[in-house]
């Protein structure tokens, strides 16, 4: 693509997974010669390749990709953490006078990164209870009391996702408010044009499920046998994410692999609504179709798009 009008500071491609940000993202940088930031969360663990979705080094065509392969299995994920790394790339490329295109589909981590969020402190003490009733009676009956007390934030975040379900409890007892509460409205620190991808349900249930097809032929079952050798099984954080959790558990012997199969397909579908809900509540989003008849042009829309914001 040719180089054209300068870019806005930040580009962040957002939208639900195998919408297709991940090309896209690659597209923008290779325009405006710009540098892509991962914004999935589950992207940032090593060796967690092949059930992320995450781009091959051919498939990156040459565009540095930042924020991927930084942490073992074994740690715990921490948004905080992950905004202060955003920022350190954001305001490093922008200083080389390069684009920073933010790309993924974790909803808070994105606003991390671009927006004016300040995250509560922790209570050890708080913690330390909540995880050991994490630990005694399961997600399930935590995720029903954040639902209660933040229907907004038992909307976002997954019931089997005990970690950020005991953080969300955890920010609720200390500050005395709902979780989502804690989370200001839009307010971006950068010049940023955020680009949503499309995808109708029923499409993008079907391209789930080819997605889930592929990673098994790709060998996502071999992959999690030598992460779990590494500590996956106990990572707090990574141990729980799509694919790799069923699978944890059809080599526990807990279900058969093609139960896990059939388990990711049906756990992704729902995850994808709840990042879809996510990003639509945000105003500063503009949705382009990222359906298989608009595909071709979707590059070609974003650009434009692209250039409006900055002339205007």
């Amino acid at each position: 693509m040719r180089t054209a009008a300068p870019a806005p500071r930040v580009i962040a491609v957002v939208g639900p997974t195998a919408a297709g940000k991940s090309d896209l993202g690659v597209a923008l940088a290779q325009h405006f010669g710009g540098e892509v930031v991962n914004a999935d969360s589950m992207q940032l663990y090593r060796g967690m390749d092949i059930g992320t979705a995450k781009l091959t080094p051919a498939e990156r065509v040459g565009i540095p990709h930042h924020l991927l392969d930084i942490w073992d299995v074994t740690e715990a994920a921490s948004v905080a953490e992950y905004q202060k790394l955003a920022r350190a790339e954001i305001d490093r490329l922008l200083a080389d006078g390069r684009t920073p295109v933010l790309v993924g589909g974790s909803g808070l981590y994105v606003r991390g990164a671009i927006d004016a969020l300040e995250f509560p402190g922790t209570d050890p003490a708080v913690r330390a209870r909540l995880e050991e009733e994490l630990e005694l009676r399961g997600p399930g009956v935590l995720h029903a009391r954040l639902a209660a007390a933040d229907p907004d934030a038992g909307r976002a975040i997954l019931p089997s996702n005990g970690r950020r379900i005991v953080r969300a409890l955890e920010v609720i007892e200390i500050t005395g408010k709902p979780f989502t509460a804690n989370l200001p409205g839009p307010d971006s620190i950068y010049d940023t044009v955020q680009i949503g991808v499309d995808v109708a349900r029923p499409e993008l249930d079907e391209r789930i499920a080819l997605r889930v097809d592929r990673m098994w032929e790709a060998g996502l079952v071999d992959e999690v046998r030598t992460l779990e050798a590494q500590g996956l099984r106990e990572g707090r954080t990574a141990a729980r994410a799509l694919g790799y959790q069923q699978v944890l558990a059809a080599l526990a012997g807990e279900c058969a692999e093609e139960e896990a199969r059939a388990e990711t397909v049906r756990a992704t579908k729902r995850f994808a609504r709840r990042q879809d809900s996510w990003f639509r509540r945000d105003p500063r989003v503009h949705w382009l179709s990222g359906a298989a008849q608009d595909r071709a042009e979707l590059p070609h829309r974003a650009l434009a798009l692209v250039e409006r914001a900055v002339t205007a």
